[in-house]
């Protein structure tokens, strides 16, 4: 009778330790100058993809994208991605750290912006879409880019290949 009510318990203790460790907070920098992941400003809109966590902040009195590299725990500095006349949102990053999406609004209006890492490009990626867009999302190896637009009256789901090339993805008659 003890050894039925001994393994029970052994399994309900052991269920109960492993519950204990995950998920586990990570501790990472809190820096006034803004050098560190988090900052006295706002942080928003975080996207994690392997080593790497890109997200916008309005740490310098504006909206802007940053990247962090979560194994270094340092930021990476992304050369020609943010300017002073646009607002960045909701930023979105592939596996390997090459290319970042985000969602950037000039002068009213909101267009989905892919950046190069490698080449330091920045590059309108729905400059001919004649929509409003948001929530762009780009996939871990970097191919293929869907974000949400208002083309045909309601909002709706696009999704491209990185080339600029829709993809051809069947819609519901209306």
């Amino acid at each position: 009778m003890k050894r039925l009510t001994l393994i029970p318990l052994l399994a309900l203790t052991s269920l109960l330790t492993s519950c204990s460790t995950y998920p586990r907070l990570l501790n990472f920098p809190f820096d006034r100058g803004g050098r560190g992941l988090n900052s006295p400003a706002d942080e928003l809109h975080p996207n994690i993809s392997g080593r790497f966590i890109v997200f916008a902040s309005d740490r310098f009195g504006r909206q802007d994208i940053y990247l962090f590299d979560g194994k270094t725990r340092q930021p990476i500095d992304v050369p020609g991605l943010n300017s002073l006349d646009a607002i960045a949102a909701n930023p979105s990053i592939t596996q390997d750290g090459r290319y970042i999406v985000f969602a950037g609004t000039r002068e009213g209006r909101t267009d989905v912006y892919l950046y190069d890492r490698q080449t330091r490009q920045l590059q309108n990626f729905t400059d001919n879409l004649n929509a409003e867009i948001r929530n762009p999302t780009i996939s871990a190896d970097g191919s293929t880019i869907a974000f949400e637009s208002s083309a045909n009256g309601q909002w709706d789901i696009l999704v491209y290949e990185r080339s600029g090339k829709p993809l051809d993805i069947p819609i519901a008659p209306r």
